[in-house]
Parts: structure tokens; C-alpha cells; sequence
């Protein structure tokens, strides 16, 4: 009889195991509007993938092309940790040519995660070419302006800020009047620009738990974010509103529980919103 119940117990641990590896295959596309008003005709289509994690990757690049090929897309951007080893390198070239096909009509933007900075000297820079190599900017610390019809749209890259490379004084030298679009890694950054402004805010960083069940009381030690409850999706503080992307991949264990691959088209008014309106996110 105990040989009977130990042997259902194992069986549905297998089970359990075997679905939490198979949501690593299901991408969610998630849509979200921001700032817009009805019938906006002067909006920017983004496209936000975060935390590829190549070791521990289950989507493929042609699932990705499929799943975002009908969709119209201004920009990509990408917020870090691509991967941990110098071996995975050759693997994220089909990634990154799968985006261009997108074609992205003002280009791609990639900041660095905690992972990415395992890779140092020679191996790092191999990586930061392979991205450039594939029509990708990238930006640490710095700002790059493009106009989009007819309005400027700073696009700001923030480095990574768990790891402690985060100049935010840097990142915003040079910054002209406009938009102004942040892209990073570890969202506990917000915390520390009161006195700078931007209109949207993505980044990833915390996997939306990966293992959020029942709550992901491992990502304690992610910083304050987590204990405020702000580990996934659209927040706003300060009044400022910021994304946090569930991220494509996984680290660790290759499993999902309570949370799946995140794919993000995030729709941004270009023009700015009169005192009193409020934002809309959708």
C-alpha cells in the first residue's frame, strides 16, 4: 500500500515536472496600450522581448517570426540577458535575423542584463558585435534620438543596475527634448530616477517569478520592487509608467509555473498628455 501511494506521488511530481517544462514552449503575446487616446494616429508600435536566457530557451526563432510576422512594428527592444556562456553565441544570430525580417521600421535597441556581464573581455565583445552585426544599437549609458513621424523619441539605455553599472546621469547627458523611451534591465532602477524624466520605462529582469507558485518568495532578494509586490506587467510610480516583461526564456531549471514566455507589443502616444488627462494602459 505505501509502495502504491509513494508511486502515485512520483507520478504526478513527473506529471507536474513535465507540464511546467512544456509552458516554456507556450509564448504569450501580450498587447499594451499606453498614453493613447481614442483613433491616435501619432503612436509608436514597440516590440519588447526580454531575458532570451539561450541556455534555457524553448522558443524557437521561426515561432517567434510566425507569431509577430502580420503585426506592424516600429522598433524592437531588447532588455537584456541574452545569455551566460560564450558558446551560446552562434545561437542567437537566427534569433536576431528572424527580428530584422519584422523590419522594424526605426530599428533595434538592446541593453545588457546581470547574465550577459558573466562574459568578460573577448567574449563579451563578441557578443555586443553579434548584436551590432545584426542591425541592433546598443546602448550603455547612452541615448540614442530618432524622429518618428515628426516627433523626437529619445531612446535611453540604461545599464544594468543589479550589477551595479547603472549611470543614469550618463544615460541622460546628451538627451534632447522629446519622448523620452527607457530601456533596461533590472527595474529597481525606477526607484532612483525621481528627478528624471520618461515617458515609458521597459525591462525584465525577474521572469515573473518563473516559479510563481504559490508566490515567488525566491525573488526576495531582487530588490525592493519584489517586496512591494511589482514583479510583473504595467506600474506606474511617480506617475511615471514603467513595464516589467516576464521575459522569453528561463534560467535555471527550464520550467514555468504560474507564469509563461512573454511576447510585448506596447502601442505609445508620441504626443504628450495635457495636464489632468489620465494614462491609459490596456
Amino acid at each position: 500500500m505505501i509502495f502504491f501511494f509513494v508511486f502515485i506521488i512520483l507520478m504526478l511530481l513527473l506529471f507536474m515536472i513535465y507540464k511546467a517544462h512544456r509552458n516554456t514552449y507556450e509564448a504569450v503575446l501580450h498587447k499594451v496600450k499606453v498614453h493613447c487616446r481614442e483613433s491616435d494616429p501619432d503612436v509608436v508600435r514597440i516590440l519588447h522581448l526580454s531575458d532570451l536566457h539561450l541556455e534555457k530557451l524553448s522558443i524557437s526563432p521561426d515561432y517567434l517570426y510566425k507569431k509577430l510576422k502580420d503585426e506592424p512594428i516600429d522598433l524592437i527592444a531588447l532588455t537584456g540577458d541574452f545569455l551566460d556562456h560564450e558558446t551560446s553565441i552562434p545561437k542567437f544570430g537566427p534569433y536576431l535575423t528572424a527580428l530584422q525580417k519584422l523590419n522594424p521600421t526605426y530599428g533595434m535597441y538592446a541593453v545588457f542584463g546581470n547574465h550577459d556581464y558573466v562574459l568578460q573581455g573577448e567574449q563579451f565583445e563578441h557578443l555586443r558585435a553579434t548584436l551590432e552585426q545584426h542591425g541592433c544599437t546598443v546602448l550603455q549609458n547612452e541615448a540614442k534620438s530618432v524622429s518618428i513621424k515628426g516627433k523626437t523619441v529619445n531612446i535611453i539605455g540604461i545599464d544594468d543596475f543589479y550589477t551595479g553599472r547603472s549611470d543614469v546621469e550618463k544615460a541622460y547627458a546628451h538627451v534632447k527634448d522629446g519622448l523620452n523611451l527607457v530601456l533596461t534591465h533590472d527595474p529597481n532602477i525606477v526607484l532612483h530616477m525621481r528627478h528624471y524624466h520618461f515617458d515609458y520605462l521597459l525591462s525584465g529582469h525577474f521572469h515573473g517569478g518563473q516559479i510563481h507558485w504559490p508566490k515567488p518568495y525566491h525573488l526576495v532578494k531582487m530588490g525592493k520592487l519584489v517586496r512591494m509586490n511589482i514583479i510583473k506587467g504595467y506600474h506606474e510610480l511617480d506617475g511615471k509608467p514603467f513595464y516589467i516583461s516576464e521575459g522569453l526564456g528561463q534560467t535555471g531549471v527550464n520550467i514555468r509555473i504560474g507564469t509563461k514566455p512573454e511576447i510585448t507589443l506596447h502601442t505609445l502616444s508620441l504626443t504628450p498628455l495635457h495636464q489632468g488627462e489620465a494614462v491609459k494602459a490596456v
